[in-house]
């Protein structure tokens, strides 16, 4: 795409002025990803990346000066001036990114002419026409070149050469035009057509470079966590992250422009350093569909080692000190990211959910295994026995009294010695999980809905200010977290986010909850039948109107499901029995309540029928006090099966959720921008 015509930042040049050396701020330093064309460096990162060359050279008797790297693209890379090559600073590459300095560039594209080249005609440039005086001002437009203007100067390169028609009238003509290299090249370079026509080339950029074209400071930060599968494709969260940092981008120039705030995604490559099992899977598995086999193996298989006891620490601690580890590196580098008030905020994706969760909350299957303890000796209370079993079980009961004072004993005198260090090194402002199972494991460690609205039921607020679980509709891994708040909220819809183009769309607070049937008519039945006629809290977030992909859906909930009962760490009974236990009286399968009986004793308070009311909408009853759930709204177009198969790894180049992301992290500054300008009027 053509760029606008030359400016500079004080207007333009005097009408004569006098060749001389490029200045650093006409220079401009470019960089190519992907084997892509150059895209040019912002005005404070070419400057600096200029001086650094040019300190490079400045050393006496020709010994080169060690310059160290220059932090560029808002602190994400650094550049090596001394090998022409950037690297990322926060995850390892192993493709390193070439950088260039260009000084003469392309007529309408303005792309820089290779660098080899670029310092040839610069050379023969100053030898020529150094101290002349240029004829035209900078801003005037550029003459049409004349076919028959006789060259003042010429230079021959390798396969083109350059004429000078006047000091800063300069053309580039190509001498194969018959090769199909050369035209390859010439069309690449921009040329309208390799033709003697010949191409203008302009001497310094089209913009000057200045410090104050800079990037505004980061002051919050997304750790973005990937979940399975990365054994299989280890650079893949770095790539998913780059499109959501892109994406994000465009939302911001867009939507939050006016905001002197930056968010900067850095991704969380947790999986590839890890050991686990060492090639033992892989041995064990048959040649037969090897491929298939060797895709589960590097995906699902994540799953089974996070519910197996001996790698679930390994998988957790992975996790948590890359992410220890890619904070204090920021605030190293970013010293006054902590002094004015940074925030953190984690987006996570599939199992990835889980093992943050885990992390934040800092369960373990041990605290589980004392939970259903516990539970059995309630459960003996209850029950008629002996003297003789009475009398031993208060003799046990006494003894684990003393095992459990001695035991805090213990921990007061090592916490006196040694203090412990929190687990993470900075408080979540926001977790964002998309794609998430979160849900279902939850439910078979036995937590069930209450009767208060609050997230503490499953993340307290002093960990975790605001939980938000993101899903496609048909996404087969993704399950709802609402209904294991309020049991009732299997019979609301999720929040439908936003399209990236809606224009004045609702704020999210002040959407109303709404019943997934609205037409349905409410049963007279009594409160226990109308309770065991609600979903599952873990009910999959294909929705009751829904009847499309239910089968792939399916497959995936019985996938999670299966991997989650293969893998249990402390063996079958374990969450079998909270499954069986008569405080939760609900089977995952049928998502049916058991006896009515067994209901006086369940913790989860039942709450009374809803009542509906024309609209469709809720009458007052217990409300969250925040949603949670929220669902992406389907493509017009797109087909529903095959959505159920891409929709688990759509999330990362969505407009909506990056605008999503961005509406809640951006929700303090809006509000503090909003009030100041009501002030203001």
């Amino acid at each position: 795409t053509a760029l606008p015509e030359r400016r500079r930042p004080g207007g333009g040049r005097p009408r004569y002025e006098v060749v001389r050396e490029l200045g650093a701020e006409e220079v401009r330093w470019f960089y190519r990803e992907d084997r892509k064309t150059w895209k040019p460096f912002i005005g404070y990162d070419s400057l600096r990346i200029e001086l650094a060359f040019r300190a490079l050279g400045s050393g006496g008797d020709g010994e080169p000066v060690a310059v160290e790297p220059v932090c560029v693209r808002s602190g994400l890379y650094e550049v090596d001036v001394a090998s022409a090559e950037s690297y990322p600073v926060y995850w390892n590459q192993t493709e390193k990114i070439p950088v260039m300095r260009g000084q003469w560039f392309i007529d309408g594209t303005w792309q820089p002419l290779e660098e080899e080249e670029s310092n040839l005609i610069e050379q023969e440039h100053l030898n020529r026409f150094k101290g002349q005086q240029l004829q035209e001002s900078f801003d005037m437009e550029v003459s049409k070149p004349v076919d028959g203007k006789e060259a003042i100067h010429s230079l021959k390169l390798s396969r083109n050469h350059v004429d000078w028609h006047s000091v800063d009238e300069v053309y580039l003509y190509s001498d194969a035009t018959t090769s199909k290299i050369a035209r390859t090249v010439t069309q690449k370079l921009g040329f309208s057509k390799a033709s003697s026509s010949g191409t203008r080339l302009h001497r310094g950029y089209v913009e000057e470079a200045t410090l104050e074209d800079k990037p505004p400071q980061t002051s919050h930060i997304v750790f973005v966590v990937h979940g399975i599968g990365q054994k299989m494709d280890q650079g893949r969260i770095i790539k998913n992250t780059a499109m959501m940092r892109d994406t994000a981008r465009k939302v911001e120039e867009k939507y939050f422009s006016n905001l002197a705030t930056h968010v900067e995604f850095l991704p969380v490559e947790w999986r590839s350093k890890l050991t686990l099992d060492g090639d033992t899977v892989d041995s064990i598995t048959p040649d037969k569909v090897r491929g298939l086999r060797d895709m589960l193996n590097s995906s699902a298989m994540d799953i089974m080692y996070y519910t197996s006891p001996l790698y679930r620490d390994e998988l957790v601690k992975g996790l948590q000190q890359e992410l220890n580890r890619l904070y204090t590196l920021f605030c190293s580098r970013n010293p006054e990211f902590e002094e004015k008030g940074g925030k953190v905020s984690i987006v996570s994706h599939s199992l990835g959910c889980v093992i943050t969760y885990d992390i934040m909350t800092g369960w373990n299957p041990v605290r589980l295994y004392e939970q259903l303890l516990q539970k059995e000796e309630e459960e003996l209370e209850d029950r008629w026995m002996s003297y003789e079993e009475q009398h031993l079980l208060e003799e046990l009961y006494i003894t684990k009294q003393r095992l459990r004072e001695i035991e805090e004993r213990l921990h007061a005198l090592k916490a006196s010695t040694i203090s412990k260090p929190p687990v993470l090194k900075f408080k979540v402002e926001n977790f964002f999980c998309m794609g998430s199972p979160l849900a279902v494991f939850l439910a078979l460690r036995g937590i069930r809905p209450g009767n208060s609205g609050s997230q503490d039921h499953i993340l307290p607020r002093t960990i975790c200010n605001r939980l938000l679980n993101i899903f496609h509709p048909t996404d087969p891994v993704a399950y709802r977290l609402e209904p294991l708040i309020l049991k009732h909220y299997s019979n609301i819809s999720p929040v439908q986010i936003h399209w990236y183009n809606t224009a004045n769309p609702l704020p999210y607070e002040h959407m109303k909850p709404s019943f997934l049937n609205p037409t349905k008519e409410p049963t007279s039945a009594p409160d226990s039948e109308s309770a065991s006629a609600a979903p599952s809290p873990t009910t999959s977030p294909v929705l009751v109107r829904r009847h499309y992909g239910e089968s792939i859906t399916n497959i995936g909930k019985a996938s999670i499901l299966g991997a989650a009962s293969i893998g249990k760490g402390l063996g079958g009974m374990l969450f079998s029995r909270f499954g069986r236990s008569s405080t939760t009286p609900q089977t995952l399968e049928t998502g049916k309540d058991g006896a009515e009986g067994d209901e006086k004793k369940a913790t989860t308070v039942g709450t009374p029928p809803l009542s509906h009311s024309s609209s469709g909408f809720l009458e007052p009853t217990v409300e969250l006090e925040h949603r949670i759930d929220f669902e992406l709204r389907e493509g017009l177009v797109e087909s529903r099966y095959w959505s159920a198969v891409t929709s688990h790894t759509a999330y990362w180049s969505s407009l909506d959720i990056a605008l999503f992301l961005l509406t809640f992290m951006y929700k303090q500054d809006q509000e503090e921008t909003d009030k100041s300008n009501l002030d203001t009027i």
